[in-house]
């Protein structure tokens, strides 16, 4: 668990200035604030750095000379800094998008606890922060029309598409990259690396199935199994699919650390407040607070016997996952026939997505042979 995270950025006339700290009584001298701004003149370039100062191992993320701030995140001493890198470049952004107004300022702890849980996040996490990005959805829509663009056009597209503050094309692409969504390759006479999508994001709400097949067992009083099956089915009667929708799941409920606990619970169990509580040892300060935000989004039913008891169950679970583009082969036939892309580019995307698709074929079989 880190330690803390400070904001920081450098003035000419007071040197450097403390813009937020978190927790409040963190304490970081001003001659370990100077020594990380020196690391980051050094190399002259934007994005993370980490250094060991005295007790202190740090990651720190410098966003570059248009705007430049300092995020420093400080860490135990048996942390890999260099696993916090994602997560620093995208608070980062989150910070420059909220920061003409000082917005950014209440964010702070929420930001913090984001960033600490980012080493630990499983799958369906890291894709609902990957997906919120404002960055990356741009990059992923534009290669789900082409499927491969070079990296230098990417880069001057983006400037002109993405004004809403700092962003490392870089370390958005290296991420990208070890989430398995896009490959970097070259291609002989092309004067720039190219960028392939192999794997897209497929998002949708699905009815808790588990919890349906017999919610007795799960915790719901029997005298409920009927109106929990109706309203399950009356949701997805009128359920239809949106990014809008999709996209205020994954900000307010996945990539929320309490509130995809609370989730987590209602997968397995329907359960009455006294239980939710528990979730107090798992750090879910805010219960209330939690469940208000599942019940807006239509993600919970809430039962009520004759006693006052309630009970809370799932009314619609969420998935998100990668899959594999097969839509992609399509346009590429539609790239070769009108000859927008090169021969050689394509032949080339064909061999990366068989590279990808490979394994997951090898595994399907294995799986069919035993």
């Amino acid at each position: 668990m880190p330690i803390g995270l400070v904001i920081m950025r450098w003035d000419i006339k007071v040197s450097t200035e403390i813009l937020a700290k978190y927790p409040d009584e963190l304490v970081i001298t001003e001659e370990t604030l100077m020594q990380i701004y020196a690391a980051h003149e050094y190399t002259g370039e934007p994005g993370m750095i980490s250094l060991l100062v005295g007790p202190l191992n740090i990651a720190s993320y410098y966003t570059g000379r248009d705007r430049p701030l300092y995020i420093i995140l400080l860490l135990n001493l048996d942390e890999d800094p260099d696993t916090y890198e994602g997560g620093l470049s995208d608070i980062s952004r989150v910070i420059f998008q909220n920061f003409e107004d000082n917005a950014y300022l209440e964010m702070i702890p929420f930001l913090f606890q984001r960033l600490s849980t980012y080493p630990h996040l499983n799958e369906e996490q890291s894709l609902a922060i990957t997906y919120l990005d404002g960055v990356n959805r741009l990059i992923i829509n534009r290669l789900r029309e082409e499927g491969v663009i070079s990296k230098s056009e990417l880069k001057i597209w983006l400037k002109d598409q993405y004004r809403e503050g700092f962003f490392d094309v870089d370390a958005i692409l290296m991420e990208l990259i070890k989430k398995e969504i896009i490959k970097e390759a070259s291609v002989k006479g092309m004067p720039s690396e190219l960028i392939f999508l192999i794997n897209d994001l497929f998002m949708i709400r699905r009815p808790p199935i588990s919890l349906l097949k017999n919610p007795t067992e799960r915790g719901l009083p029997d005298k409920f199994t009927e109106e929990y099956n109706v309203a399950v089915k009356k949701f997805f009667q009128k359920y239809r699919p949106s990014d809008d929708d999709n996209l205020k799941i994954l900000d307010e409920i996945i990539a929320d650390p309490q509130v995809y606990e609370i989730l987590k619970l209602l997968r397995i169990s329907i359960v009455t407040k006294n239980v939710l509580e528990k979730l107090r040892k798992k750090g879910v300060d805010d219960i209330d607070s939690g469940l208000k935000k599942l019940w807006d989004n239509q993600m919970i039913h809430v039962f009520q016997d004759t006693k006052g008891n309630e009970y809370y169950a799932l009314l619609t679970d969420f998935y998100n996952s990668l899959i594999y583009p097969k839509y992609i082969v399509n346009t590429i036939i539609y790239q070769y026939t009108v000859k927008s892309k090169s021969n050689g580019v394509l032949i080339e995307y064909l061999n990366v997505l068989d590279e990808a698709y490979r394994p997951t074929k090898i595994q399907a079989e294995e799986k069919e042979e035993d």
